[in-house]
């Protein structure tokens, strides 16, 4: 698969595929899709213990099917998210009366359970309890999260949606930095360039989501059009680049089996340094 299958490395020394498929929003076709996306030649799933958005247990679902077929689970990296009360509906993967240190361990335990597993690649926080800053709920939950880490249930931790003050702030005070940060990434808000560049400095994996959803307008642009046309590749594989190039970590969540393999080709070419920027800053 060439550089979309080269993994990066966390600044804890574990690696991580450069190219992951997730699972948000697939609900019933999640098993399929899945299976469609491992076939398609993705090693690395992203989901989450949150049934509003995502239906973790087909995609457990979907590994027994992979492990009958020999993909056994240590082909296979996994990464889910503990969701916490705020982004959940009424179908809870914990107890809404506990702590939020045993709703961690339950949705944890219940994530194993789901994912037929007995570690996960990666265990990430859906998002901070706090709008701005970091709160009690937030050091708690992330306690939590490092706990189960040091126990080696999870060769990695991460946070999502999270602003640059609160991961300056997490880099500064936690015992265990995150080793992933993965955010909605907005062309008009330069790829979330400064959150990114904390991840740099600190050595952490950054996973751009919505690369393509969020960014519509992009594809409109005669330049990026042209430029495409320029390299014969299609619209999402020269954002899927430019994100590889400004050492983002991608994810697609795609539908379509032929888009699948298309993505996984996108390091088949590579930009200019000015092409770039271009791309970088076409929304500022």
């Amino acid at each position: 698969m060439g550089d979309t299958q080269m993994p990066l490395t966390t600044y804890n020394n574990v690696p991580i595929p450069s190219f992951m498929y997730g699972t948000a929003w697939k609900k019933e076709a999640t098993t399929s899709l899945v299976l469609q996306a491992v076939e398609a030649g993705f090693i690395a799933i992203d989901t989450a213990n949150q049934l509003v958005h995502y239906d973790e247990a087909r995609v457990g679902e979907a590994l027994l099917q992979l492990a009958k077929q020999g993909i056994t689970r240590d082909k296979l990296f996994l990464q889910t998210k503990f969701t916490p009360l705020n982004g959940q509906d009424h179908r809870l993967p914990y107890d809404a009366r506990a702590n939020i240190t045993t709703q961690v361990q339950q949705s944890f335990a219940s994530s194993l359970a789901h994912l037929h597993t007995e570690y996960l690649d990666s265990y990430v926080l859906h998002g901070p309890y706090s709008r701005r800053g970091l709160g009690a709920e937030d050091w708690e939950v992330w306690s939590a999260i490092e706990s189960l880490y040091e126990t080696g249930k999870t060769k990695m931790i991460g946070i999502s949606n999270v602003t640059a003050d609160q991961l300056t702030l997490l880099c500064m005070k936690a015992k265990h930095k995150p080793m992933v940060v993965q955010n909605r990434c907005y062309a008009a808000f330069g790829w979330d360039k400064e959150v990114r560049e904390i991840c740099r400095t600190q050595h952490i994996i950054y996973q751009g989501f919505s690369l393509l959803t969020a960014n519509r307008d992009v594809f409109i642009n005669p330049e990026i059009r042209a430029m495409a046309v320029r390299y014969e590749a299609t619209l999402a594989q020269l954002i899927f680049r430019f994100a590889m190039q400004v050492g983002m970590l991608p994810l697609t969540g795609t539908t379509n089996p032929q888009h699948m393999k298309e993505d996984l080709q996108s390091d088949r070419f590579t930009l200019l340094s000015e092409e770039v920027r271009q791309i970088e800053t076409i929304g500022l």
